[in-house]
């Protein structure tokens, strides 16, 4: 069994009828629970619950609390490789979208993780275009090796593979995988990926599961907030990380939440997801799965993240360049994948959570 079939007998549930008919006091008997069921998710996530927000996020903040305890780790992602070959209508580095490309060599890897290791950072994330011949499981693995005696935790988000491809990786000193299933309707998934390996809905969608196979200690999945009416992308997100966890005990889950933000293309949100949406799906996030890593990076304005900071986030960005070669100053950047938000430095967002009383970590 994978998630897939899970996918297949939840698809056609009659999600806006749970979601027209639920009032504010089945909201709150869901705030009772310590356990919630997949009813309770879908209660979470419906206009009534909106109502709530205020009340929904304290007791999102104390079952974070209770998990989590007041830390919250840092991260910087470092982008290899700008090369793909997929059509994806969404994302600047699809291959429709004419600039000049870039690749790292090993030498300019090192010299953009010590750019990052001197802010104090010690979890980075690789991530690359999807090219098989610009950006290679060797190539990722080169890199890993270059950086593990820098850092501590080394994620990538790159192209699906197959476990035993994730197994070198994770050999080499790759601890954690994110990937984002990007959208869980399979028939909008294929409306969005025109051509390119991505397009195989099922291989991307089982990727997660092979990656705990493989002996990853994390895995981090998502869906892009914006593709798709959003509250049934969250429902199918939540679901996939409890089918993680529940089957794959010994790894760390987490999940993300991103929005769509501009980039090299015209293609248009077809769902908005507004600031409180954006915090009602946090919070369904967390009560529903309590133990989940939440990560937020800096797509969101500073105002939202430090909000959304006591609603459950673990996890955040700082000191972000979308673009490859965008740490040292004498490299040329390139084209940034999307556009950031929050451009501060590591030293002010560490200075944000601790006025919130809570503990930045940089180091594990």
């Amino acid at each position: 069994m994978s998630f897939y079939e899970v996918y297949q007998e939840r698809k056609n549930m009659a999600f806006e009828d749970v979601w027209r008919s639920a009032g504010a006091s089945d909201v709150e008997n869901v705030l009772e629970k310590e356990e919630l069921t997949e009813e309770d998710f879908l209660l979470l996530l419906s206009p009534a619950a909106e109502t709530l927000l205020e009340k929904t996020a304290e007791r999102a903040e104390a079952v974070t609390a209770r998990h989590h305890g007041r830390e919250i780790t840092l991260f910087a992602p470092l982008y290899l490789s700008d090369h793909c070959t997929n059509h994806c209508v969404y994302c600047s580095f699809s291959h429709m979208n004419e600039f000049h490309r870039r690749k790292l060599d090993v030498e300019q890897i090192a010299e953009q993780g010590a750019c990052i290791a001197a802010t104090g950072v010690d979890h980075l994330l690789l991530l690359t275009g999807d090219s098989v011949k610009e950006s290679p499981v060797s190539y990722i693995r080169d890199a890993a090796l270059a950086l593990r005696d820098r850092f501590s935790w080394i994620g990538i988000e790159i192209n699906a593979l197959k476990t035993e491809e994730y197994a070198q990786l994770a050999e080499a000193g790759v601890t954690g995988l994110t990937l984002y299933q990007e959208v869980y309707d399979e028939s909008v998934y294929r409306q969005l990926h025109l051509k390119g390996p991505k397009r195989n809905y099922r291989f991307r969608l089982d990727a997660p599961e092979r990656g705990c196979q493989a002996g990853m200690r994390s895995v981090g999945i998502g869906a892009l907030l914006g593709l798709n009416d959003w509250r049934r992308e969250v429902f199918f997100t939540g679901l996939h990380a409890r089918y993680l966890q529940e089957r794959y005990p010994g790894t760390a889950i987490s999940l993300s939440p991103p929005r769509m933000r501009p980039f090299a293309g015209s293609f248009q949100p077809r769902s908005m997801v507004g600031d409180r949406e954006l915090m009602q799906a946090v919070i369904a996030y967390r009560l529903f799965l309590p133990r989940c890593g939440l990560t937020l990076s800096t797509r969101e304005p500073a105002w939202m993240r430090d909000r959304l900071v006591r609603m459950g986030i673990t996890k955040m960005s700082a000191g972000v360049s979308t673009s490859v070669g965008g740490y040292a100053e004498e490299e040329e950047a390139g084209v940034p994948q999307f556009q950031i938000s929050d451009e501060r430095s590591v030293g002010e967002v560490c200075g944000m959570l601790r006025t919130r009383g809570f503990r930045p970590v940089l180091r594990a």
